[in-house]
């Protein structure tokens, strides 16, 4: 799923610039799976079928559906799915832009108008009274979480729920049997509280790979700090964690001077692919030979990505992917009208 910017977002004095990225990763992601794109308005819908089909999307898996939205963070304002006992299940947990940091009512109440809608087959949807994005968790897919302390056990965000509180309810709604929380990892520039999507990944139940920088940069102490904890942590076996280190992508900054939060850790695993963003540095072929030994077999994409760290997110923030077996409704006429309402 993408959720494309228009006018109505922060990227409105961007567009030009950002759509060309979003159609990219729009079209690789459509030579693997199905891809559903979610703009404002059928006129929104012209344009983006355009970009996506300028940048080689095969538009017979390109699905879409019209409903208003607040910004571009799928990540985060999509459902995360789960799978219980072959069926699908869509979690919508509430979103409130990292702890009300901007407004997102339309974010918030997108996966209903999503649902509602029927753009979602084969699946039930939950609504979850917790405020949780996509972009705070990790998981091996086997019952562990990773996610640091303070982008989910946030006052903020959840202001009567303490550990024990959110060890249980995420291990009702989505299954997950042991929870490795992170103390330390921050990057300069993010306003999300420390996303492990930023910070640090499983590639199976027994690979994290984690980012690192520099002695001397201001993200060094933080993410050694992060190192140090990450050697401590245990699979689900006992045994140490396999430690991939992702390379330095490079200072970034916004024509005002304001750092950007470049990862290499944020990248997308698709069907036989893992998308990765790129920052135009020597390190981005040094960052693709590490995900192909966490992912042989699969292609490393790479994707240039600087425009969309200036609104502080990258590749995987902008996705969210759903388990096979979901079917998209693409009848788009009957959509727009009810996901409106």
């Amino acid at each position: 799923m993408l959720t494309w910017p228009h006018a109505d977002t922060d990227w409105a004095d961007d567009l030009d610039r950002v759509r060309p990225v979003f159609a990219v990763i729009g079209a690789a992601i459509s030579q693997c799976e199905d891809l559903l794109s979610i703009v404002p308005s059928p006129g929104e819908r012209v344009i983006v079928e355009q970009a996506l089909a300028l940048a080689g999307a095969d538009l017979a898996r390109c699905h879409f559906a019209i409903a208003p939205t607040d910004d571009t963070w799928a990540r985060d304002h999509g459902p995360i799915g789960t799978l219980d006992d072959g069926g699908v299940e869509l979690n919508d947990f509430r979103f409130d832009a990292w702890g009300g940091k901007f407004d997102a009512a339309l974010d918030d109440a997108l996966n209903a108008r999503l649902y509602h809608g029927g753009v979602f087959a084969n699946s039930v949807m939950v609504h979850r009274d917790m405020v949780l994005e996509g972009g705070a968790i990790e998981t091996d897919g086997r019952g562990t979480l990773l996610a640091t302390r303070r982008s989910v056990i946030d006052p903020a965000r959840n202001p009567a729920l303490n550990t024990g509180d959110v060890e249980r309810l995420l291990g009702d709604w989505l299954g997950i049997e042991r929870f490795l929380w992170l103390d330390h990892g921050a990057l300069d520039g993010d306003d999300t509280d420390s996303h492990i999507d930023t910070l640090a990944r499983f590639a199976d139940t027994a690979t994290l790979l984690y980012v690192t920088a520099p002695a001397g940069d201001a993200d060094h102490p933080a993410l050694c700090a992060m190192h140090e904890q990450l050697k401590t942590f245990r699979s689900a076996d006992g045994a140490p964690y396999r430690l991939l280190p992702l390379p330095f992508p490079g200072v970034h900054r916004a024509d005002g001077g304001r750092r950007l939060p470049a990862s290499y850790a944020n990248f997308l695993i698709i069907n036989g692919a893992v998308l990765m963003p790129g920052y135009g540095v020597d390190n981005d072929a040094v960052a693709a030979a590490v995900l192909a030994k966490a992912f042989p077999g699969r292609d490393i994409i790479t994707i240039d990505c600087r425009a969309i760290i200036e609104q502080n997110g990258s590749l995987h923030c902008l996705t969210m992917q759903f388990p096979s077996g979901m079917l998209l409704n693409d009848d788009s006429d009957t959509l727009s009208s009810e996901i409106n309402r």
